[in-house]
This record gives structure tokens, sequence and C-alpha cells, in this order.
């Protein structure tokens, strides 16, 4: 699905709201200030994915989006394996950069993808009317790419390319930086933009 800038500027403007509400709460979590990107949209075709995740080890919570629409696409908390070294060790009162990631690690970083996660939908569902619920989040401890490559083999439509739009949080503090991706199906795509362009025209 091609968007218009028009269509655009309401998808980013959608995320920009959603990942306002989620940096809230990341900053609530760790007691610091957390700085977002304006949501970046990049259509990327499915062989280029790889290059542009790139080979990095990354924690990624990812979400079945759910709701009005069975199966909407996913909803991702992007994380670099160091960054979530940082965020864990903040939350378990750490301080080791060079430890091994654990079963704590791991549950620590899928509770606050589940708070982050939750935060970005229900906003968005406020602004659009529009119900979209996260799945039980699944974890994954990977190169980002390959991840990644994972969730788009799953996903419910035959597609050569995925829209994908992030936002990057970054606390200074504690050297954290993530992003919240997400990856719409066509359909929940097309339901988004439709609500969009209705509310920008007071429908």
């Amino acid at each position: 699905m091609k968007l218009s800038t028009v269509q655009a500027d309401a998808i980013q403007e959608l995320g920009n709201i959603g990942a306002a509400h989620a940096a809230t709460t990341l900053s609530q979590m760790l007691g610091s200030a957390v700085e977002m990107s304006v949501p970046a949209i990049k259509a990327i075709d499915i062989s280029e994915l790889g290059t542009y995740m790139g080979e990095e080890s990354a924690a990624m919570v990812a979400f079945e989006l759910q709701g009005e629409i069975p199966h909407g696409g996913y909803i991702i908390f992007y994380i670099s394996r160091e960054s979530a070294i940082r965020l864990t060790n903040t939350m378990l009162g750490l301080t080791d950069m060079n430890r091994t990631m654990n079963e704590m690690d791991e549950s620590a970083l899928l509770e606050v993808g589940n708070i982050m996660v939750s935060a970005f939908l229900d906003a968005t569902a406020e602004l659009l009317g529009f119900i979209m619920l996260p799945s039980p989040p699944a974890l994954s401890i990977d190169m980002a790419h390959a991840a990644m490559s994972t969730l788009v083999a799953q996903m419910g439509e035959e597609i050569d390319e995925v829209l994908l739009f992030s936002t990057e949080l970054i606390c200074e503090e504690h050297k954290i930086d993530s992003d919240i991706i997400m990856m719409p199906e066509n359909s929940t795509l097309a339901r988004i933009v439709e609500l969009m362009e209705n509310m920008m025209k007071g429908v």
C-alpha cells in the first residue's frame, strides 16, 4: 500500500501520540527523562530487511496486533543487547555490563515491553476509537534481521514489502537506546489510514 503525503503525515501523528505515552511510561519506570524522536515511516522490501535492521544482537519483545482485526500485524519493543543490559541493570539494581543475560533480565524486558506497548496502543485506541490489543509478548534475543524475518514470515498476508514506523526512545542518563516499531498488515494499515483521514476531516 502506497501512502500519500497526507496519509503518511496522519500515520506519523498517530505514532507520535502513541510513542509519547510509551516514553512517559518508560520515564516513570526509570525515574529519568526519556527523549523521543519523530516517528519515521519506511517501506522496506522483504529482501532488504536484513540490510535495514543490521547484524546487531538485540532484544525484541513482539506482540501480535489483535482486537477489531483478527490478525493486524505486529508491534515490537526493540532494544540493542547493550542497552537491554543497562535497562535491566537499572531496574534490578545491578552494575555489571559484561554479565550474561538471565531469566530475571528476560522477565524484566517482557514487563517493560508489555507496559510500553500497552501504553502505545491505549493512546492510539483512544485517538481512533479502533481497538488494537497486544497478544501475550514473545521475547527474542537474536540478530535483529533474523527476528524480524521470522515475524514477516508469520504475517497473514502475502507481501513483498513491509511498512515500518518506528520511534526512537533514548534515556541519556542511563545510555538506553530503544525503539517501538509497528509493522501492520495492509488491511490494518488501510483501516488506520481511513480513521485518521476521517478524524482530520472531522467526520
